[in-house]
């Protein structure tokens, strides 16, 4: 089955001013579409052409088809963990946890913050909860892998690489990391976390 490249939940100007609709055009239509493309290119002729990208991430030895496939996986869950309703602080049992395995919605900002910020070239910082239940933030120190390979499940997701930001915010990632709250859809981190 051929991938398809999601349609983003809301108009690319939705996010802003945090995020603008020109990163979102050159984000989603030409990076997000080029993953997708490239994993269909790959998997063609395989025993993985009918294979979910969850499937390809965790069977596949082929380096650049996993890249590609990780990288499709992370901005499918991507633009769904962003929403222009987002920002504020979770509640429920997703502030309940947040709050015993971080002590405090503040003590988590600051340590996801520095291991975003501190991340050497291109990646991403999640939100995970580990194999334990523990809620923990991860970086993994390789551009594309994700909770996946670990056998943790992601909550939330920010993407590190350059071309999710510099347009906005230059080589300041403190900056995007700040602005990236205030658009974070905590209704559905709180549903990955009840998954």
């Amino acid at each position: 089955m051929a991938h398809q490249l999601p349609e983003l939940p809301y108009p690319k100007n939705a996010l802003e001013p945090h995020i603008s609709a020109e990163t979102m055009e050159y984000h989603h239509d030409k990076h997000h579409k080029k993953y997708v493309d490239t994993v269909n290119q790959l998997i063609e002729g395989t025993d993985l052409k009918n294979a979910s990208l969850e499937e390809i991430i965790k069977n596949t030895d082929n380096e650049k088809l996993f890249n590609n496939a990780s990288q499709a996986w992370n901005h499918n869950m991507f633009w769904q963990w962003m929403s222009p309703d987002g920002g504020g602080q979770p509640q429920g049992s997703l502030a309940k946890a947040i709050e015993k395995d971080f002590g405090s919605f503040e003590g988590f900002k600051k340590q996801f913050k520095t291991t975003a910020t501190d991340l050497f070239g291109a990646g991403w910082t999640w939100l995970v909860r580990d194999k334990n239940g523990k809620l923990a933030v991860r970086d993994y120190k390789h551009a594309a892998r994700n909770p996946l390979i670990q056998g943790e499940t992601a909550l939330l997701g920010l993407d590190m690489w350059e071309h999710a930001y510099y347009i906005d915010y230059r080589n300041v990632k403190a900056d995007y990391v700040d602005h990236f709250w205030n658009v974070v859809n905590w209704d559905f981190v709180a549903k990955k976390l009840g998954a």
